[in-house]
């Protein structure tokens, strides 16, 4: 940018003399126009104390190919928090000292400020990812330094597995409204279920967060640990999910999964972090460290345009986002609407949009949480006119019972009679006609 200024104003130099040579008064001697100096580039001193030579800073190779060097001439994040739900960020004087503002622990197993390192799998997770948001570079420029080198973060500290006594889906609604609840701008989520739904106290504790305008960045997953589709909280509306690309930009096999709901794609290989004893932890893979690279780029939008709601941030993030050429759709289910680029993020022109371009979650407990619906009004009942019954025949008198009635002279007594005295007829007729033949027989002689 310095060189094509300079060589503009080089260029603009040179035609004032021109137009001066061509407009000399007629038969007045043109004098020999003196040399034009060539002006002295000028750079503009870096924002923040960086030297690109450092053996570390040269292997954070996202700081120029995600664009943040140049963001940061824009913004670094001031006055931006960041809440990290993870393992606890650490006690590291140098990275997370003037950085970390407040914390809680929400596990039951760590201490109240949430900066003790969590579970016996992984407990420096959670510094790894806050050191890649917003950790603090040393004041020479060299060693780590994160992304929004600017931003406040927030360590609420969340166990998995036995490493807590509190069921994990109560650790993650907790940790969200304490986040919200003490001026988290962004919330970073670095962990999946692998499992589509979540759990219905989830709906309230993000619809807190969308609520109360916070930006909710969470990561994609990774098929290399187990994670063969897009699980939740991925997959709730209005989060910006990560998904994770190589050092060249290609979608991560292993150290990342695919699906639909992945908003934007950030380096997951090859990453670096500082563990809660203040060491240097070298290449590790995944999109945990995706998801704090994109939550340091909402934190640098936010920081440059403060005015903008969580849903216009989400909006310039992938509305920026550097296309990849086999992308034919977005969003793309390996890349999401493209490459994070965070100076453009930043800097760039984009229209304001109504919603939230990541989906509404209030809408799908709307749709599928029917249990949960607003109880109907009572339907009014009009009563039905029905015409009277005709008036009942008067009781009968009471008769002896030895006696025979009317009625069952009619259905029993005369019935009876009719079948029975055929009957008998023809049995006497029988026997008489029976009787003759035999006495016929009797009489008759035996031939001569």
């Amino acid at each position: 940018m310095t060189l094509m200024r300079t060589l503009r104003g080089t260029v603009a130099i040179a035609a004032v003399a021109a137009s001066v040579l061509l407009t000399g008064a007629a038969g007045t001697p043109t004098p020999e126009p003196s040399p034009t100096p060539t002006p002295t580039p000028t750079v503009a001193p870096p924002p923040v104390a960086d030297d690109p030579s450092d053996p570390v800073r040269a292997k954070e190779y996202w700081l120029d190919g995600a664009g943040f060097r140049d963001a940061w001439y824009t913004t670094r994040g001031k006055g931006v928090t960041i809440a990290i739900i993870d393992t606890g960020v650490g006690k590291v004087p140098l990275t997370f000292g003037e950085a970390v503002t407040g914390g809680i622990d929400v596990s039951g197993s760590g201490t109240p400020d949430g900066r003790s390192a969590v579970g016996a799998v992984d407990p420096d997770h959670g510094s790894w990812v806050a050191s890649l948001a917003a950790g603090r570079g040393k004041a020479d420029g060299t060693g780590m330094i994160g992304v929004a080198p600017e931003a406040n973060l927030l360590s609420i500290s969340v166990g998995f597995g036995d490493a807590a006594v509190v069921p994990f889906v109560e650790q993650v609604a907790t940790g969200i409204r304490w986040a919200v609840d003490n001026g988290a701008d962004v919330i970073n989520m670095s962990f999946t279920t692998n499992t589509l739904d979540w759990d219905q106290s989830w709906d309230e504790a993000f619809m807190y967060a969308y609520e109360h305008d916070v930006v909710v960045v969470v990561a994609a997953g990774n098929r290399g640990s187990g994670t063969s589709v897009v699980g939740a909280p991925a997959t709730i509306p209005g989060v910006l999910t990560v998904g994770g690309v190589d050092q060249t930009g290609t979608a991560s096999r292993e150290a990342s999964t695919q699906g639909i709901t992945i908003g934007i794609s950030a380096p997951s290989e090859g990453l670096l972090g500082i563990s809660a004893d203040g060491t240097l932890k070298p290449w590790w893979d995944g999109t945990s460290g995706a998801a704090p690279i994109v939550a340091g780029a909402a934190a640098l939008v936010r920081a440059a345009h403060p005015e903008l709601d969580a849903a216009n941030v989400i909006n310039r993030i992938i509305k920026t986002a550097i296309q990849v050429e086999e992308i034919t759709e977005v969003p793309d289910p390996n890349y999401g609407y493209g490459l994070l680029d965070a100076s453009a993020a930043v800097s760039a022109s984009v229209p304001l949009v109504d919603a939230n371009p990541m989906g509404d979650l209030a809408e799908w407990i709307r749709l599928f949480r029917r249990a949960d619906a607003e109880p109907q009004p009572d339907p009014e009942i009009t009563p039905v006119e029905v015409e009277a019954l005709p008036a009942a025949e008067p009781p009968t008198e009471p008769g002896s019972p030895l006696l025979p009635s009317a009625e069952s002279l009619r259905y029993g007594t005369l019935p009876l009679i009719a079948l029975t005295v055929p009957g008998i007829l023809v049995g006497l007729g029988v026997t008489a006609a029976a009787r003759l033949i035999r006495s016929a027989r009797s009489k008759r002689t035996p031939a001569a």
